[in-house]
């Protein structure tokens, strides 16, 4: 029997080379070769309207502060009563750690999902960690990394979101994305017949090389596979926590807002009303001028201030820049 994830990956290989010159073939919209043409640095104006969400990776410590999986599972139970009642956020971003036992467990996901509708929070994606590299250049373990994530698949459907957020591996780079295409392409099919879309974050590795990352969404091709631009997922040149990025941040996210489903406000220190390290009201103005309006998901990352606080802080900053005035610094 002919072995279906080689046959696709041969067909990409060629797909790929043949319409490489054109940026065409595989079924890509011709809204999607714009990517390298856009700007990080946007005119001045009005920011444009967007709904706030949490990611729940803003509480991990609280949520990891029992390590035992059953009570973490049972915290995760209380995070749609959080984001509304403390946080006064109507969506969320669930991680796949807090409950990674509970995706075929229905009575668990139904229950998680009444809590949400109870308080009025609409859940919008589960972020995938741990389940094996779709770029895997070992063609057993990339099928088994497909077959991990389809659970999370069907957990999302049943909770009602829209999209499950993966990690993509190491395994491609700009210029060769054919086994990255293949394991994500075969995904992407399972998704699509749930209706459920499979979104990439710049989340380290080849996936924060906005070339590389737009190469595999282009490779694919596909209507329900895109991307969840983080803000702060790029490379850095010295210590992490001094944010002194290798590439144009601001740049980066706006080449990869045409793909995008999601935004990740990633965050790590605030004062004055103003987040530290990143310009947000540069990167809120590149995020609605791309046509987005939806969901931007607040990701606290900071050691400074306690994760309620900034939480707290990003809410605030995110709801005074809503419809407010950008001007470019000089």
């Amino acid at each position: 029997m002919t072995d279906p994830i080689r046959s696709r990956r041969d067909f990409i290989r060629a797909s790929l080379a043949g319409g490489a010159a054109l940026g065409l073939g595989l079924g890509l919209r011709p809204g999607r070769l714009i990517a390298q043409e856009v700007s990080g640095s946007p005119a001045a104006g009005t920011i444009g309207d967007y709904k706030i969400s949490l990611a729940q990776w803003s509480l991990h410590r609280r949520y990891f502060e029992d390590r035992d999986p059953a009570k973490v599972a049972q915290a995760n139970l209380g995070f749609p009563r959080d984001a509304r009642e403390e946080f006064g956020i109507e969506g969320v971003e669930f991680v796949n750690q807090f409950f990674k036992d509970r995706a075929r467990d229905d009575s668990y996901l139904t229950e998680l999902k009444r809590r949400a509708d109870d308080q009025g929070v609409t859940c919008l994606l589960i972020m995938i960690d741990g389940e094996g590299s779709l770029s895997d250049a070992d063609n057993s373990r990339r099928r088994q990394a497909v077959e991990n994530h389809k659970k999370w698949v069907d957990a999302a459907k049943a909770l009602g979101c829209h999209s499950i957020r993966v990690n993509t591996g190491d395994n491609y780079s700009a210029s060769d994305v054919s086994v990255a295409v293949d394991g994500c392409a075969a995904l992407a099919e399972y998704g699509k017949s749930q209706g459920i879309n499979i979104i990439c974050e710049n989340h380290g590795g080849p996936s924060s090389d906005p070339d590389a990352l737009i190469a595999l969404i282009r490779g694919v091709g596909m209507d329900n596979f895109g991307t969840l631009p983080d803000f702060g997922n790029f490379a850095t040149e010295g210590p992490r926590d001094e944010h002194r990025y290798a590439i144009d941040i601001y740049d980066a996210v706006a080449r990869l807002m045409p793909f995008a489903k999601g935004v990740s406000a990633k965050c790590y220190d605030f004062q004055d009303g103003k987040e530290l390290y990143l310009d947000f009201p540069r990167l809120m103005k590149i995020v609605t001028d791309s046509g987005y309006h939806g969901y931007v998901g607040i990701e606290y990352e900071g050691n400074r201030l306690s994760e309620p606080e900034g939480i707290k802080a990003a809410k605030a900053l995110l709801d005074s820049l809503r419809g407010a005035e950008y001007s470019p610094k000089a």
